[in-house]
């Protein structure tokens, strides 16, 4: 398998100094995504798109996306009284297409508000950093740590699309009726075997999994945030599957830098009834690479991407406790319908292009509302600061037709 020698050194390294000589599940992903030198994120390994990639995200498909987004940040503006300036907090940018497709749009047809934007990227990729700046040098873009950004500074929204599956998380399983984490370990044979200086062809060491007891009390109460109980019997021996307290920081980080404004999250993802439904006994764990998904996250270690999906209730409860209002959660095809993209698959017919990118465009636009696919993807949007005037104009993307 195609795994980064150096890197799996480096987290067997972090599994042999580490006193129980093992780590937690979301230790190990931190590192095989996050190692500032060799982790997926942090090297030249993260390809995004439809060649040569692992894969693609809605802006890949068509700019239409990030122009519905556009609208619907317009409106934003405008329910808070067009605040001079309005800021949008984008988190995890990707190649910076989004970003593009909704400045450029504004640009053209909102001049106004684009005069008081103030659009702010969040990546922790400096890999894809580079390419965002890149890309975006035209724009007054700036770029910055979510920790840099000073306390109630933001008056607008902080939004992100396919983000938060990327956050490692916890694993666990149930034994006998009892919730165990899943830590990761080197196997009898690499524990013995020094790995601190490898030679960049050096065979992978080889990781398990092994069970114990949680490794933080925090588990526990995010199962009692959502209201999960694993004591029943429906919940079968062998069950497994994540709890993602880096979602719950980062939340409690973004409503802290938000004074007034939203909250926009769009993730593959369930309420925590579905994420944690007892048919779903192995998890929602995935990996991709070069478009190809499995469940094995021991293998490709640093060249493929991790996911797990995302538990919206968590995030919906978390938000409460810091004064994100729940403002709707929707399907990504009904909020994009909301928005008008319906309006722009009945407009291709009128446009005068070659009949090959016509239908390129229309199937394109399809597969951004197709359920079973991205359509399918979650819409969170929560609020803070608005007083009950502002609260009670519905969002457009919420704003189903009767």
């Amino acid at each position: 398998m195609d795994s980064n020698a150096l890197l799996c050194a480096a987290i067997a390294n972090h599994i042999t100094t580490s006193p129980q000589k093992r780590i937690t599940f979301a230790q190990f992903m931190d590192l095989a995504l996050y190692h500032p030198e060799y982790g997926y994120y942090s090297s030249d390994a993260v390809k995004i798109g439809f060649k040569d990639s692992d894969f693609f995200t809605s802006p890949n498909l068509c700019p239409d996306f990030g122009e519905l987004l556009a609208e619907q940040f317009l409106q934003m503006w405008e329910i808070l009284g067009k605040p001079v300036p309005f800021s949008l907090v984008e988190m995890g940018a990707g190649q910076g297409l989004l970003a593009l497709h909704i400045l450029k749009y504004h640009q053209q047809h909102h001049p106004d508000f684009f005069m008081v934007l103030e659009y702010i990227i969040v990546e922790k990729s400096p890999t894809l950093r580079q390419e965002q700046q890149q890309r975006l040098q035209d724009f007054p873009v700036r770029w910055c740590n979510l920790e840099e950004i000073p306390p109630n500074a933001i008056a607008g929204c902080f939004f992100s699309n396919e983000l938060v599956d990327a956050f490692p998380v916890h694993q666990f399983i149930l034994e006998t009726g009892e919730l165990r984490e899943i830590y990761v370990t080197t196997d009898s044979n690499e524990k013995e075997t020094n790995v601190s200086f490898p030679m960049p062809h050096a065979p992978c060491p080889s990781f398990v999994e092994v069970t114990g007891e949680p490794s933080t009390p925090q588990l526990a109460e995010y199962l009692d945030l959502v209201e999960m109980d694993f004591t029943q019997s429906a919940y079968p021996d062998g069950y497994r599957s994540e709890i993602n307290l880096a979602a719950l920081d980062w939340l409690s980080i973004v409503a802290d830098r938000l004074q007034r404004g939203y909250v926009l999250t769009i993730d593959y993802g369930y309420p925590a009834s579905r994420y944690y439904n007892p048919r779903r006994s192995q998890g929602t764990l995935q990996c991709y690479y070069q478009h190809r998904f499995h469940d094995n996250p021991y293998i490709n270690i640093g060249r493929q991407d991790i996911t797990a999906h995302v538990d919206f209730t968590a995030l919906e409860r978390w938000g409460d406790k810091y004064n994100l209002k729940n403002i709707g959660f929707i399907q990504q095809g009904l909020f994009l319908m909301a928005l008008g993209l319906g309006d722009r698959i009945a407009a291709l017919s009128e446009q005068k292009q070659p009949l090959s990118q016509l239908l390129q465009h229309r199937d394109a636009l399809h597969q951004l509302i197709d359920p079973t696919g991205l359509g399918g993807f979650g819409v969170l949007i929560q609020s803070k600061g608005l007083d009950n005037t502002e609260t009670s104009q519905k969002l457009k993307g919420l704003t189903l037709p009767e």
